[in-house]
């Protein structure tokens, strides 16, 4: 895992390079080893195959969850138990209306205690809360990502320290 430092012009952002899945697991584990992981929300943002949900599996994973980590496409959301707090797994690539995330009682789980992670988080504008961190990923000419890590609030700093 590569990083290059803070995004141009963002004391609250980072410029990551992933060579491989090596490194998205890497990323993942030090995200988990961070103690604000426990309460915190992350929105996934990139194209189809850019590797969110392999980050999310990673995550998860290096937070001690068993059992199948499978993404919530068809179900909107995965609730996954870690040893010390729950975990919800979003999908919100379906939404037709953003509307349907409030149908759905999805302002219940974010009101709750644990880490919430969401892809496709544009598919329920408007409709979220602000994420602690914001993680951009892009696929490159050469299957490598490029990852842009934003911090939105102080626990989203501490992620990213």
């Amino acid at each position: 895992m590569v990083g290059t430092g803070p995004a141009p012009g963002r004391a609250d952002a980072a410029l990551l390079h992933w060579a491989g899945e090596q490194d998205t697991a890497a990323f993942a584990a030090r995200l988990a080893a961070r103690p604000a992981i426990a309460n915190a929300y992350v929105e996934l943002h990139g194209d189809l195959g850019a590797g969110k949900t392999t980050f999310v599996r990673h995550l998860l994973r290096a937070l001690g969850v068993k059992g199948r980590v499978k993404s919530p496409t068809y179900t909107l959301v995965e609730p996954h138990e870690t040893p010390a707090f729950p975990a919800w797994h979003f999908d919100f690539y379906r939404f037709d209306d953003p509307r349907e995330w409030e149908d759905a009682g999805f302002r219940d789980v974010f009101d709750q205690h644990g880490l919430k992670l969401a892809e496709w988080p544009e598919k329920a504008a408007g409709l979220l809360p602000t994420p602690d961190l914001a993680l951009h990923l892009a696929v490159q000419p050469d299957g490598s990502r490029e990852v842009r890590a934003v911090a939105h609030s102080a626990r989203g700093r501490e992620l990213l320290a």
